[in-house]
């Protein structure tokens, strides 16, 4: 019997578990709910018995074969490939070089991220890098657990501390937030998954907090703490917010530019998702403009769970929907205006 084999607990799950597979890029209906291998537990690794997975764009960029990316970008994948890679669960089994967990213990994290083809978050069980989690709060259940690593680690790293030296995909410098006390910040798409997060640690920061987003979302937006709210379906948000420190702009692409107008001299623009194009502009106005690729920190992680355990930050759950079920979940993420995070459960 090997190390592996001896810290499995008499709980060791079967040779065959559930998983949402894809066999081909495209719609929702892709999405396929089959029986596969267990995945086998290498060193430095943890088994995790899933109870909750975190629905995130790149699932949905990976479905559909990565058509936002420019075509020199896309990279090749593997099929059949299982997305995902926010998850919150059990531990079943550790290797034995692992040190700092035990069988039986509450974790989360964003596993392999960034990992083009999918990290394989979408099963009953994973296997990962025992560095890719962190032990879950006892007051947190798994769902909202699920819904807290890539997006408000992607708030925090825009926001508050980079927290690694990893090469910049999206521009040759590195990111670099601004202090954000006693500065006024409009976060475009603030009801979104990054976005509700991003309100909320810009509150924490001391930051006088615009959001943006449909009327729907008013009344949930001032409850996490935004002093002004712009309904963009009636006004454009750049006619209506003037001298702005920091635009975070959560959906990016080619319109960010228009943000520019909010911005007061020497201000920032941080686009989430590329396409700005008015380089020429920002520049005579000495506005920054600067995007990151969000990765792994486990100590920002624990951080923000800790903000949400003790009430500082909350994760707001849009639906859930059982794994069988995320062909429906992907169906929800394509219609939009999500408030919070969608998340897959896994029953015990």
């Amino acid at each position: 019997m090997n190390q592996v084999e001896k810290n499995v607990n008499k709980r060791e799950p079967a040779l065959l578990m559930k998983a949402i597979r894809m066999h081909e890029f495209g719609s929702p209906e892709v999405l396929r709910y089959e029986e596969v291998p267990l995945p086998a537990l290498k060193p430095g690794e943890l088994l995790v018995r899933v109870r909750a997975v975190g629905v995130n764009p790149p699932d949905w960029y990976l479905r559909d074969g990565y058509k936002v990316l420019p075509p020199d970008w896309k990279p090749s994948v593997l099929f059949p490939v299982i997305p995902g890679s926010d998850v919150s669960g059990v531990v079943e089994a550790i290797a034995g070089d692992v040190q700092g967990f035990s069988v039986g213990d509450e974790v989360f994290g964003m596993i392999r991220f960034p990992s083009f083809g999918g990290s394989a978050a979408y099963a009953e069980y994973v296997t990962a890098p025992a560095s890719d989690f962190v032990h879950k709060p006892a007051g947190v259940d798994h769902v909202h657990a699920a819904g807290l690593p890539m997006a408000a680690l992607t708030a925090w790293q825009y926001l508050i501390e980079v927290g690694h030296n990893l090469p910049n995909p999206l521009q040759p410098e590195m990111h670099h937030p601004v202090p954000l006390s006693g500065k006024t910040i409009l976060i475009n798409g603030a009801a979104g998954g990054v976005g509700h997060f991003a309100v909320q640690l810009a509150k924490w920061k001391g930051a006088h907090v615009i959001a943006v987003a449909s009327g729907k979302h008013k009344s949930f937006l001032n409850n996490l703490g935004a002093d002004e709210f712009i309904d963009y379906t009636k006004h454009p948000p750049e006619d209506v917010a003037h001298e702005v420190d920091l635009v975070l702009d959560t959906l990016g692409g080619p319109t960010t530019g228009r943000f520019l107008r909010t911005l007061k001299q020497g201000g920032a623009l941080f686009p989430v998702f590329f396409g700005f194009s008015n380089a020429d502009e920002a520049a005579k106005r000495g506005i920054t403009v600067s995007m990151t690729q969000v990765h792994w920190n486990g100590l920002q992680l624990a951080e923000l769970g800790r903000l949400l355990d003790n009430g500082t930050i909350q994760v707001a759950i849009d639906s859930t929907f059982p794994l069988a079920d995320t062909r429906l979940a992907h169906e929800r993420a394509v219609r939009g205006h999500i408030q919070g995070k969608i998340v897959l459960t896994i029953p015990s």
